[in-house]
């Protein structure tokens, strides 16, 4: 049986979507990502690191970055550890690639759409939704109701396909969007509605597709398109015996023999095992860090229930009342009482019978 490399960590990623002999593995990958939007043909990938304009300005470095056939520019990142603001990080990666696009001399400003996928090996707290895929893209912002709420039809070079399309100046994809006019009702709106519109105006510069890779639920007999089955092997590869869906899709020979872990050169194992320890060690240190905050939150919380049953003893019960009422509290409850019941009976606030329950406070 064969034993196969982590696609998830640094260096695997990159031998499997990263380079000119395994194009095959990204073209596909990203056909399945836009499935229905775009026919990706080829790829040509481009310099990961970004030019600094300015000695002080932020560098910035891609897991992958290519270019497809029509010009349209795809940045592909894995991230392990999550980052507070790394939906604004994945913006910011997907600005610098639009920026970029400046051309010296006279330029008239046309831009060729930027793509960024994010494998989140994470589930984020903050930014996007609770859910496996989340697109954010550039659109048009408009009131539902205005005239503009119907689909356009577009003519001439918009009928030939979005890709032909990138090559019509501005005036002339104007001229060709004819909104459908709504009749006008007697009812008026108090207030406004939003919604976005991208692709349907024949317009889209800039999206950010977020893949919370723990939220993908679907098990191997499941995984019916090219999407679920690349999503279902990047997730469990380095678990599997042999890869799946070879014969539904040969794309997956091809991952199979170059994420063979035994095919691996000396060189190749090296740079692979260093980082798979770097993984090893961030979740270690992650999982601490977890740690320490969860025992903090418990101390601060069981000193606060001591203050809490100091201040309750002073307004009017001694010591040795406290100590019984506590002692009869754990009676009651070990005998299978409710702790409202036992809080009515020995007068205790319900907040300690719950915690003499727990195990969070001695008697």
């Amino acid at each position: 049986m064969a034993e196969y490399i982590n696609p998830r960590v640094d260096w695997a990623f990159k031998r499997i979507f990263g380079s000119d002999d395994t194009k095959e593995c990204l073209i596909t990958f990203l056909n399945g990502v836009f499935e229905d939007e775009l026919v990706i043909k080829d790829v040509k990938h481009l310099k990961t690191e970004q030019t600094r304009h300015q000695k002080r300005e932020r560098g910035v470095i891609f897991d992958v970055a290519c270019e497809t056939s029509d010009g349209r520019h795809i940045i592909v990142e894995m991230q392990k550890k999550e980052q507070r603001y790394f939906v604004d990080r994945a913006l910011y990666y997907s600005s610098k690639a639009i920026v970029e696009q400046a051309k010296p001399g006279e330029w008239d400003f046309h831009l060729t759409p930027v793509y960024t996928v994010c494998f989140m090996d994470f589930i984020a707290e903050t930014g996007i939704p609770c859910q496996f895929r989340t697109d954010i893209g550039f659109g048009l912002l408009e009131e539902e109701g205005s005239i503009l709420d119907e689909p356009t039809e577009q003519l001439g070079c918009g009928s030939k396909g979005q890709g032909e399309q990138l090559g019509c100046d501005a005036k002339t994809q104007a001229e060709q969007l004819v909104p459908h006019k709504r009749r006008q009702t007697s009812k008026t709106k108090k207030s406004k509605a939003w919604q976005l519109s991208g692709l349907r105006y024949g317009f889209e510069k800039m999206r950010v597709v977020f893949l919370q890779l723990p939220l993908f639920e679907k098990k191997e007999p499941e995984c019916m398109d090219i999407f679920d089955c690349w999503i279902y092997v990047l997730n469990n590869m380095e678990h599997l015996k042999e890869i799946p869906f070879l014969d539904k899709y040969p794309v997956f020979r091809k991952l199979a023999a170059i994420g063979d872990l035994q095919k691996l050169t000396p060189e190749e194992r090296e740079y692979y095992e260093y980082d798979i320890k770097v993984m090893r060690d961030l979740y270690a240190t992650d999982k601490w860090e977890k740690e320490k905050r969860r025992r903090g939150m418990e101390k601060a919380w069981a000193e606060g229930m001591e203050k809490g049953m100091e201040k309750g003893m002073e307004k009017g019960m001694e010591k040795g009342d406290a100590d019984r009422a506590l002692a009869d509290a754990k009676r009651f409850l070990d005998m299978g009482f409710l702790p409202e019941q036992v809080a009515k009976g020995t007068q205790l606030p319900l907040d300690i019978v719950l915690a003499l329950k727990a195990g969070k406070l001695k008697n």
